[in-house]
């Protein structure tokens, strides 16, 4: 997925380095790479987050029986 996102963010950046003035290859750079870009990632990244999320609550709720089973028996 990353090489994609390479390839994305040159193919911006040429388009960008060809545009007549700085501030619209600024422009098309943010609105035509970054954006986009940032968009695509939050998406695709969503289901990792959220398999994280459940591990980790999984773990802290595993975690809390441990110790209070460790509690009741000092």
């Amino acid at each position: 997925m990353y090489i994609v996102a390479i390839a994305w963010l040159y193919v911006a950046v040429m388009v960008a380095a060809s545009d007549t003035t700085i501030i619209g290859g600024i422009l098309t750079f943010v609105f035509w790479g970054i954006a986009p870009l940032a968009l695509f990632l939050w998406l695709t990244g969503t289901p990792a987050r959220h398999r994280s999320a459940r591990r980790r609550a999984s773990e802290e709720d595993t975690g809390a029986k441990d110790r209070t089973d460790s509690n009741d028996k000092q």
